[in-house]
């Protein structure tokens, strides 16, 4: 019974050391010695390398556009792990390739994209929003499911390093930074895109004015509005001329046409037909402003919008199968009942 045991004991060890190894060989995802359902988000983001994105309402399946921009990101980061931290999701919640969710089904099946539960307290836990975390009233918070993503971001970052993107984000191409904020505008920063290694003293910074200059009434106070004012006191924000990028305290800003090539007051453009695409060759990824779709435009298959352009582009499963046969199944549904 002891040599039985031993030698479980060496199996588990050998698995252990060819984890490790995998890790640092970079080879994770092509030899994974234990199916990737087995791991926790620590031994996942452990690795530092991960592109982060978070759903922090209760939903459980994600919308085409958080299909794609996840989709994206695999195909972009093909060696570094995808994370969706989604909040409606729990340890108990059984959901897996065979899922109902025909989102969470695709995700699922992509062999570098882990979806985990998000739990915000032991998220923030050693770092300065645990306190505000444990004080807070999600119920009287007026802006609460952009707050905690705000929050969870840096502190995620700050834990476990990587790059973090809002779920309407589109990737188009690799982004060489390790350590960069994106431009918005001129002398303004988003905190939709943002990457960092780990325990890096900006973001830790970025946390204790969080928790400072805390006011949940006002929109973008903890996100975009925070980044900007920590930037500013570490670097002199210039406005952009051309497409370079700026840099300060080893910190690139780059420039607005490497994320924001279409500024949020005409984010309708993306649903719209163009004469002419644009190439989008100083960009790394395009983000779609949908907190400004309040009429939840969408991709229709055969539209011919820039959007259903970029769809079949960067994330053609989600367009095959969320769009294309979605509205297949809805015409042959409505056959179908004519018919009755």
């Amino acid at each position: 019974m002891l040599k039985k045991i031993q030698i479980c004991l060496c199996c588990f060890f050998v698995l252990g050391i060819l984890y490790e190894i995998s890790l640092l060989s970079g080879c994770f995802f092509s030899y994974m010695p234990m199916p990737k359902h087995f791991l926790t988000p620590e031994q996942v983001l452990n690795l530092g390398k991960s592109i982060i994105f978070l759903e922090t309402t209760e939903r459980l399946e994600p919308p085409p556009l958080v299909s794609c921009s996840v989709e994206s990101a695999a195909r972009t980061y093909q060696d570094r792990p995808i994370v969706l931290f989604m909040k409606g999701l729990t340890n108990d919640t059984a959901l897996d390739l065979n899922s109902s969710y025909a989102a969470f089904s695709l995700l699922s099946s992509m062999k570098n994209v882990f979806i985990f539960p998000l739990q915000m307290e032991t998220v923030f836990q050693e770092t300065p929003l645990l306190q505000w975390y444990n004080q807070v009233v999600p119920e009287l918070e007026k802006n609460w499911v952009h707050v905690s993503s705000d929050a969870s971001r840096l502190a995620l970052i700050w834990k476990y390093g990587g790059i973090y993107m809002d779920t309407d984000v589109i990737s188009i191409r690799p982004i060489p930074e390790e350590s960069f904020l994106a431009a918005q505008k001129s002398q303004f920063s988003s905190n939709g895109i943002f990457g960092f290694p780990a325990h890096h003293k900006f973001i830790w910074d970025c946390m204790e004015n969080f928790v400072l200059k805390y006011n949940g009434n006002i929109w973008g106070n903890q996100g975009p509005f925070l980044m900007t004012r920590m930037l500013k006191t570490i670097c002199n924000l210039t406005d952009f001329k051309g497409t370079e990028d700026h840099s300060c305290q080893n910190i690139s800003f780059l420039n607005p046409q490497r994320f924001y090539p279409i500024p949020y007051p005409a984010w309708g453009r993306y649903y719209e037909v163009w004469d002419k695409s644009p190439n989008f060759s100083h960009s790394y990824a395009l983000h779609l402003w949908n907190f400004m779709n309040h009429n939840r435009k969408a991709v229709i298959a055969g539209s011919n919008t820039l959007a259903e352009k970029l769809y079949k582009a960067y994330c053609p499963t989600t367009y095959e199968d969320l769009i294309q046969n979605a509205e297949l199944e809805n015409f042959t549904f409505y056959e179908d009942t004519d018919m009755v």
